[in-house]
């Protein structure tokens, strides 16, 4: 940016002043790699958390391995942030495009995300914050997971029969989400169900896998290794709320949430 030019006023927030956008120092190291090398290593990067997004890590364009980047004709624009452009990221023989971006002269309410960073999640090999892998996007700090252990009645209903029941399942309430029952496999009919090719990552609890039924498919999930900050839910079982026939807790049924998940 031109050091006499002056920075610009979002339009978007000029039409929408209570729109959320924060971008906060993060005192994590955070990797990201690709194709076997570290693309960037930084202390210094910033978490951005946008009301209708997933948390974005902008990195110094210092702790970029910029050497790996060339520039491209493609751009976007966004009016909060302002102009953005793209790189693309070549390693050998496997390249992405367009898969890191930058506000290069951002409006004057983002100024501190200039000659800053970011990339696709999805189109890099692996994320890490510190020495732990993180998966699916960053985490926001003010998001919590509370896994309880409970001895109220749970019982689960698919298709008319009942696949659970039990007084010692493990209540997570997570933020924006509905509660969920994970429940201990001794209490689930095992023996109704059958593992699922699907797979999904969650960065607040790990990799789940999935079980279906004869005729309801991928109706439940488990994480066989959570990350180490949900110990508790390893090898439970858990329904899709919205999904089964009913699942009641102290005899009562649960309201079905409306989800992404919903069938």
């Amino acid at each position: 940016m031109n050091a006499t030019a002056v920075a610009q006023k979002a339009p978007g927030f000029i039409k929408n002043p209570n729109k959320f956008l924060e971008v906060d120092p993060s005192p994590r190291r955070v990797r990201v790699k690709f194709a076997g090398e570290t693309i960037v290593d930084t202390t210094s990067a910033l978490l951005m958390c946008e009301g209708g997004h997933v948390p974005i890590y902008y990195f110094p364009m210092v702790d970029v391995r910029m050497d790996l980047f060339s520039t491209t004709d493609h751009d976007s624009h966004c009016g909060y942030k302002g102009h953005a452009s793209y790189w693309t990221l070549t390693i050998g023989d496997r390249s992405e495009e367009n898969v890191m971006w930058s506000y290069r002269d951002p409006y004057e309410e983002m100024l501190g995300i200039r000659d800053h960073m970011a990339f696709y999640w999805n189109r890099m090999d692996s994320w890490w914050e510190e020495d732990e892998e993180i998966f699916k996007h960053a985490r926001d700090p003010k998001h919590r997971v509370d896994a309880m252990l409970s001895r109220r009645p749970v019982t689960v209903v698919v298709g008319g029969e009942t696949l659970a029941a039990t007084k010692n399942a493990r209540f997570v309430f997570e933020t924006n989400h509905p509660v969920r029952y994970y429940i201990p496999r001794d209490d689930v009919r095992m023996d109704l169900m059958s593992g699922s090719d699907t797979i999904s990552q969650c960065p607040y609890k790990g990799i789940a896998s999935y079980f279906s039924t004869e005729f309801y498919t991928d109706i439940a999930w488990s994480y066989e290794n959570p990350i180490d900050e949900c110990p508790s839910i390893r090898d439970l079982i858990c329904f899709f709320n919205e999904n089964v026939d009913g699942i009641f807790v102290d005899s009562a049924e649960v309201d079905k949430p409306v989800t992404k998940w919903s069938k």
